[in-house]
């Protein structure tokens, strides 16, 4: 039996052999034109969407006292919507505000209320013949 427990080269002999990078053939690729990443250079679009059901309303009619989604009905001026609400900060707020709103998902009368945008992807704008299109249709039908 070997005193070693293990038995790869280079185990218990000081440094490990040093390897040689492997030269490349050709020049280095050009990575400007592409972009690197899921979806880094692609065309986008700020949306706002109901906090409660996820359906995207236009932007000025969300900062509108009053205001309700047209899916769910659900008030769409609430904390639970504006950029600022944080529900790790203090008064679940990231603006200082004098007093906690309650409820969140109640419509209320507060100044500092910014709707709260999302960066999507832009819809593409398949041709009515095309396969993806075709591919889409069978879905809508659910």
């Amino acid at each position: 039996m070997s005193d070693r427990k293990y038995r790869q080269p280079s185990y218990r002999d000081g440094e490990p052999p040093a390897r040689e990078p492997k030269p490349r053939p050709g020049p280095p690729p050009d990575r400007s034109e592409r972009p690197r990443g899921r979806g880094l250079g692609a065309p986008t679009e700020s949306i706002f969407r109901c906090a409660r059901c996820g359906e995207s309303a236009p932007v000025g009619g969300a900062a509108a006292p009053g205001a309700r989604c047209a899916s769910c009905g659900a008030d769409l001026h609430t904390c639970t919507n504006c950029s600022q609400f944080d529900s790790g900060a203090r008064s679940e707020c990231r603006a200082e505000i004098p007093a906690r709103v309650s409820p969140k998902d109640r419509e209320n009368r507060c100044e500092l209320f910014e709707p709260r945008l999302r960066q999507e992807f832009a819809q593409e704008k398949t041709r009515p013949g095309s396969a993806r299109s075709a591919f889409d249709a069978l879905f809508d039908k659910l």
